[in-house]
């Protein structure tokens, strides 16, 4: 099964986007704002705090990055009006960063300033390597101005380590999760699946040993079990961590750390970009390929219906 979901991940990008939306649905809260704060509400009846993204990277122009910039105000007042238990993570290429360094900076602040007045927190997500730094360093101008902004850290970077360092000592509110770009070269990031993993426990160890809000991202239950006894060797609050998962994946080690009464944050994302987010999110695991053979009906039926009967 292993080595058919990597062939399935090979062809993905060409594979029609009615199929990848089956396999999507089950990791997006769908394409509009209606959508997510439905979604929102009834995790957060469960129990669960919730994270929202609006899909999107990469701009080609500053018209776009305003467009977005747009529906996260939108989102924002959604959230404050809807009384959710919600914060935002965005990109900085979604916000320009790419295009021009100070129109990025302006709309974040701008975005800060909106969810600041609402009691709203907001994470700066962190991409590939070419923009760690510049992440970072916008990061350290807004920690300077804004209570309520996060970043986030990624065990495989080789460069990790220090920028903890530096992070810990500004008191920063950090994300730390395994990473995301794997076809990174290796000169910046750990190749190792073990390498990586030994990176986070370390990494999470000086987190939490320093008093730092941890973000505890991850899906491995190894990691989780790890986590758990640095949490209880140093008497961690619960008012100091929160366990962080995608939407849609290992549900059943959710609510069993939930059951435990450790505090639990879902990553819900949302748009119509969802194609783009899939594929990478296929690629990053493909185990959730497991997902088409339990539904592989529904897309039996769709291949059907969009090619017709086979005539003879």
């Amino acid at each position: 099964m292993i080595w058919l979901n990597s062939l399935i991940v090979l062809i993905l990008p060409f594979i029609p986007k009615s199929l990848v939306k089956i396999v999507a649905r089950q990791y997006i809260a769908g394409e509009t704002l209606k959508d997510v704060v439905a979604k929102t509400k009834q995790l957060n009846r469960d129990g669960l705090q919730v994270t929202l993204d609006f899909l999107g990277e990469e701009p080609g122009s500053k018209v776009v990055c305003i467009r977005a910039i747009a529906e996260y105000e939108k989102l924002i007042e959604a959230i404050h009006t809807g009384d959710l238990k919600a914060g935002i993570s965005l990109k900085p290429s979604q916000m320009g960063l790419k295009l021009d360094k100070d129109f990025c900076l302006t709309n974040i602040r701008h975005l800060l300033g909106l969810a600041e007045k609402h009691n709203i927190f907001i994470r700066i997500d962190m991409e590939d390597v070419s923009l760690c730094r510049e992440t970072i360093d916008l990061f350290l101008i807004l920690h300077g101005q804004f209570p309520n902004v996060g970043i986030v850290i990624q065990a495989y970077l080789r460069s990790s380590m220090d920028d903890i360092n530096l992070l810990i000592t500004r008191g920063a509110n950090l994300r730390l999760c395994k990473g995301a770009y794997y076809w990174e070269d290796r000169k910046n990031v750990y190749k190792d699946p073990a390498i990586v993993n030994a990176s986070y426990v370390y990494l999470l160890e000086k987190l939490l040993s320093k008093g730092c809000f941890a973000g505890i991202a991850t899906h491995d239950e190894k990691l989780v079990f790890q986590s758990l006894g640095l949490i209880d060797r140093f008497g961690v609050s619960k008012k100091s961590y929160e366990f962080q998962m995608l939407f849609g994946v290992e549900e059943k080690l959710r609510q069993i750390l939930l059951d435990s009464g450790h505090p639990v944050r879902v990553y819900l994302p949302f748009g119509k970009q969802w194609f783009a987010y899939s594929i990478r999110r296929l690629k990053e695991n493909p185990k959730m390929l497991g997902y088409i053979w339990t539904h592989a009906g529904d897309l039996l039926k769709t291949i059907f219906n969009k090619n017709g009967p086979t005539k003879r």
